[in-house]
């Protein structure tokens, strides 16, 4: 980055929906940074992206995009299987990376990941997992690092959305779904956790040959029981619920409506239609965080490590739904340089 110029030049990688809602919050949303290059399987989509952009450039595919010298940091939202090429291209060439979930597509990608900032000495990787930006989820964390409810002991969640696409797969409502509640989950608490059993109730009718919804229980390191309700043809709204119980009290998400229409007899408010409307917000706060975290020169924001945790997490869970049996998370030993903890 040059010291006479304070933004952070980004280079995008993938231009589909995601890629192109963060090239649109890093050009007219974040403070200190410009989009400078792009790549996408799709040239003419990638083009499109940057439409209006002068000077930003459009790469023949994502390695370009890394190895352009102009290119400060890099945004990887690119099909997940291309990811882990990404992310070491970029480890490899000192650049700072955000990466959209998932790190990798397997366990054994994210360790090469994990193994590579630790030649390098250094973290350089965030994962986006943009819940642990919302302010509700970290007013929550605050009441629960101010004691005020004693110690945790059980937490209820639920994650419902009014319907997905035919391209929805059973293990999507692990490695898609509930992959934000395992991450947010180790977050709050601050510990690991270290079995899940996933059940399975009745099916949704709506829901067709698919297994919905699904009801996974974990366990953490200290003890905590963790339920989480995954319902992806809920048909009413995208709904998302937290609350902890604690010793002396419990702690929860407030209502996902700002205002409660109380008339004819009943009471209603709003509900988000999707992920999308519920977490602008923390979306628009996890890239400026990231941003500014790069301009410094530092790292923060979730790592390399809680993106293999997921993973190990999401393999687990499929194994216990394939299986109907709890099973054991057997994660590698946790390395020095993830040992601070992040926002």
């Amino acid at each position: 980055m040059d010291s006479m110029n304070p933004h952070v030049r980004v280079g995008v990688i993938g231009t589909g929906v995601i890629g192109k809602e963060h090239i649109r919050r890093l050009t007219h949303v974040t403070a200190g940074a410009e989009v400078v290059a792009v790549a996408d399987v799709d040239p003419a989509r990638a083009r499109d992206a940057v439409a209006g952009l002068t000077g930003a450039r459009v790469h023949a595919d994502g390695l370009e995009v890394v190895r352009d010298d102009q290119v400060d940091a890099v945004v990887v939202a690119s099909w997940g299987p291309t990811h882990e090429e990404y992310v070491l291209a970029g480890i490899d060439a000192g650049k700072p990376v955000f990466c959209e979930k998932p790190l990798a597509a397997t366990q054994e990608a994210c360790v090469r990941i994990i193994d590579a900032e630790l030649a390098a000495g250094r973290r350089l990787v965030q994962v986006g997992f943009m819940r642990r930006y919302d302010a509700a989820y970290r007013a929550l964390k605050d009441v629960l690092a101010s004691g005020s409810i004693g110690l945790p002991l059980m937490m209820h969640c639920a994650h419902r959305n009014p319907s997905v696409s035919s391209h929805y797969t059973p293990d999507m409502a692990l490695t898609d779904t509930a992959v934000h509640e395992f991450d947010v989950t180790r977050w709050l608490l601050d510990e690991e956790i270290v079995a899940i059993n996933v059940l399975t109730p009745r099916p949704n009718r709506r829901g067709g040959e698919l297994q919905d919804p699904l009801l996974i229980l974990l366990e953490t390191e200290n003890g905590v029981l963790v339920d989480v309700e995954t319902s992806v043809n809920i048909g009413y709204g995208y709904d998302i619920r937290h609350e902890v119980v604690g010793e002396d009290g419990t702690a929860e998400l407030g209502a996902g409506s700002p205002v409660v229409l109380r008339r004819d007899g009943g009471a209603t408010g709003p509900i988000p239609a999707d992920w999308e409307e519920r977490f602008s917000g923390a979306y628009e706060v996890e890239m400026q965080e990231w941003v500014h975290s790069v301009a410094a020169g530092a790292s923060s924001g979730p790592t390399s490590w809680d993106g293999y945790a997921a993973a190990v997490l999401s393999d687990a869970g499929m194994e216990s739904l394939r299986t109907g049996a709890k099973v054991a998370v057997k994660l590698r030993p946790k390395p020095d340089l993830y040992a601070t903890r992040t926002p």
